[in-house]
């Protein structure tokens, strides 16, 4: 089992997740972020810290594509390892609305650690 990070974290990227995290398994992409499937020990501390409730187990069901998504990209952005205030300014106007992988996905990566 992993944590997979979904599109609820998509222009939210609140970021206390990263705080928590042990092993330092976050990667930052322009607008959100997500997990490395082979870095993740499945501790599971991240996950009641996310505001926008964005990451769930891999066991839940319908999450293949996250899963997915969180490997491809975690091998493709930086690692991010603490909260330097990048958090968006209009992050809690996005906290919960739906469909936003098709609206503002973007496969740039962040600025990292």
């Amino acid at each position: 089992m992993t944590y997979v990070v979904t599109d609820a974290c998509i222009r939210c990227k609140y970021m206390d997740c990263v705080e928590v995290c042990p092993v330092d398994c976050f990667y930052e992409g322009e607008n959100m972020l997500v997990i490395n499937p082979n870095e993740c020990i499945d501790c599971g501390v991240c996950e009641p810290e996310c505001p926008a409730e964005a990451i769930l187990p891999d066991t839940e069901s319908g999450l293949e594509q996250w899963l997915e998504l969180n490997n491809t990209f975690s091998a493709q952005w930086p690692n991010v390892t603490r909260n330097a205030g990048q958090t968006p300014a209009d992050a809690d106007a996005h906290k919960g609305e739906e469909g936003k992988y098709d609206k503002y996905f973007s496969p740039e990566p962040g600025s990292g650690d």
